[in-house]
């Protein structure tokens, strides 16, 4: 089921609830998804370069958030990491902050977003130097989350990151063969004293009640192939498929989701404003970067993976980025063109000058012959 339907039904019940407390940024979300290639959205004139047949078909909103956008940047974004994997286990990471902290969080996503983040990768390169096998500075690729798969609000990080580093002295590369890479309770116990520190020098107070065991889980991940398809599903495409979305009848919205303990689909049913705040509420700060990388994996160490790479004499198909796919003309299946983008609709036309109080236009608008 279509996302915008579902916002058509409720969005003045959601808006009346919610309004004033939504973030410059779940409200520029929500008009986005709700014009989102359909009758709202502005149109683009795309021409057959053989028979010339003209079809317009609708923008897609290019949020980063959006169900329907992003597919092609998603792929390309798990093409480029994949193709600086090293041979060697790799392991996820997952740092969560406690229930405790949420309040926080919400209020102040900018800076403990961030913070979370960087005192995550903090943590395992502290254990990385440390560890009497790597001791030397890893690599990891750190995708935030905010929600579980129920979209309850859960901020948490996960980090990719190889079994392996390189000494920052004697540059050699060494890797750690091993079923678990670091204890998961020592690292909860310096990511708890890390984000302690850093919340202080931000001139938060440490929120009351937070437990003194904090939660941390490292495991294998294989080749590391895997993980990253994992991360890359939910990075630029919002935090669930439409097709996940199964029924909306009586006010109601009912949605699939995996159950992680079990493996197996479970339905959730929740009214469609509850619905939309359960949406709305993970979408991030403006400019907020939810994937980064760190380490030699970073993007000024371009140089350091390619020496890696060839010191390990691996077999490297460098990574070119896969242009988009091409539009076919239905008529005679030859290549179509984009020829004209952004053209306003009559609805959109009409929507403008009522907003501009230009009442010349809006009446004209009733007369045949104005629009597509």
């Amino acid at each position: 089921m279509k996302l915008a339907s579902i916002i058509d039904q409720f969005e003045t019940d959601f808006l009346g609830q919610y309004g004033g407390t939504l973030l410059p940024s779940q409200r520029a979300a929500l008009g986005a998804f709700k014009s989102c290639r359909n009758a709202l959205s502005a149109k683009m004139a795309v021409q057959c370069n053989d028979c010339h047949t003209t079809e317009y078909v609708p923008h897609s909103c290019g949020h980063r958030h959006c169900p329907h956008c992003q597919a092609h940047e998603s792929q390309q974004w798990i093409a480029h990491q994949q193709a600086k994997l090293l041979p060697c286990d790799y392991f996820m990471v997952t740092f969560t902050l406690p229930k405790e902290w949420r309040k926080l969080a919400w209020g102040h996503q900018t800076i403990v977003y961030d913070l979370l983040a960087k005192v995550a990768w903090e943590t395992v390169n502290t254990f990385s130097h440390n560890d009497n096998k790597l001791q030397g500075t890893t690599g990891a690729v750190t995708v935030l989350h905010t929600h579980t798969r129920r979209l309850d609000y859960h901020p948490h990080v996960h980090l990719v990151m190889p079994a392996g580093a390189i000494h920052p002295k004697e540059k050699l590369w060494r890797v750690k063969k091993t079923k678990y890479l670091f204890d998961h309770k020592a690292l909860a116990i310096v990511f708890r004293a890390k984000m302690h520190e850093g919340i202080k020098q931000a001139g938060f107070p440490i929120p009351a009640g937070a437990p003194g065991k904090w939660i941390v889980d490292c495991k294998k991940v294989g080749r590391g192939d895997k993980a990253i398809v994992y991360l890359g599903r939910y990075l630029y495409r919002g935090v669930i498929a439409e097709k996940d979305i199964l029924t909306c009848k009586s006010g109601m919205v009912t949605f699939r989701y995996r159950n992680s303990k079990t493996g197996g689909c479970e339905t959730r049913t929740v009214s469609g404003v509850e619905f939309l705040r359960l949406i709305l509420q993970h979408i991030l700060p403006k400019g907020f970067r939810r994937a980064r990388n760190y380490g030699f994996l970073h993007p000024n160490s371009k140089s350091t993976i390619a020496l890696l790479q060839l010191k390990l004499k691996m077999i490297v198909t460098p990574y070119v980025p896969t242009p988009r796919p091409v539009w076919r003309c239905a008529c005679c299946g030859c290549v179509k063109t984009v020829v004209a983008r952004r053209i306003k609709t009559q609805q959109q036309t009409v929507q403008q000058a009522i907003k501009e109080g230009d009442d010349s236009v809006r009446h004209a608008s009733a007369q045949p012959g104005m629009g597509m």
